[in-house]
């Protein structure tokens, strides 16, 4: 597969889960990856294990110093930067809005929308010095489609999945913006999102909620963002792509 043959990709978060999988597609598809992930170790044995087209940083999406290296490491290394893919991302357990604490509200929204707008606000201009490209943004499902004890991560969603409307329409017609919204995915994310109480019977009540009968895969966000990355997707842009198995219909 070579949909992204001679892209320089920068993937946040891609030290595990849906950015991991991310990582791995677009190599697998010709794009040179930078993998920056805060777990700076977890992130170069992803470079390591994609080979000589990979690099890897250690990145915090909340230090705008730290994006802006990474874009810097990305044209050092490969010469140009063609498509941001924005997969970090935190979450707690569910927890009643009113209960949730001020220290875990801010913590959500700094990574979930902040560490967005700082990763693509360091992007933009070397997207545009190498004729433009393409960023993808993982969303949610719930910033769609809300649940009762996800008021923060849910909110910080929800303004994810219109900054990507909104940049898509700032950004354009030299840079497109699509914005991924999968349901809960099968990674170590998931037991915060179903609760610690009865997690075997949670995770089988979820998949009975899902009519295509199985949880979400990263390698299934993976997949979309590929598409929305290359060329095929050419006249995309300002989409925010459920990718919940039909649970939203």
């Amino acid at each position: 597969m070579t949909a992204l043959q001679d892209k320089v990709a920068i993937v946040t978060g891609g030290a595990s889960g849906i950015g991991r999988a991310t990582a791995v597609a677009f190599a697998a598809a010709g794009a040179s990856v930078v993998v920056t992930d805060l777990d700076g170790e977890g992130a170069a044995a992803v470079a390591k294990e994609l080979g000589p087209t990979a690099r890897s940083a250690q990145v915090d999406v909340t230090d705008a110093e730290a994006s802006a290296a990474a874009v810097a490491l990305a044209e050092q290394e490969f010469g140009r930067l063609d498509i941001l893919s924005c997969n970090a991302g935190f979450t707690g357990f569910p927890t009643p809005t009113m209960d949730a604490s001020e220290d875990e509200f801010d913590r959500i929204f700094r990574i979930n929308v902040k560490g967005v707008w700082l990763g693509v606000r360091a992007a933009v201009p070397a997207l545009r010095r190498s004729g433009g490209g393409a960023i993808t943004i993982v969303g949610s499902i719930m910033g769609e489609r809300t649940r009762p004890g996800f008021g923060a991560y849910a909110s910080s969603k929800a303004a994810v999945n219109h900054l990507a409307r909104t940049l898509a329409l700032e950004l354009a017609p030299d840079i497109r913006v699509n914005c991924l919204a999968p349901v809960a995915t099968d990674t170590a994310m998931l037991p915060q999102f179903l609760g610690p109480e009865d997690p075997a019977g949670a995770r089988e009540r979820f998949i009975g909620s899902i009519p295509l009968g199985r949880l979400g895969q990263p390698e299934d966000i993976a997949n979309a963002a590929v598409y929305l990355s290359s060329d095929a997707a050419a006249f995309l842009t300002g989409v925010v792509l459920p990718i919940d198995g039909g649970r939203s219909v």
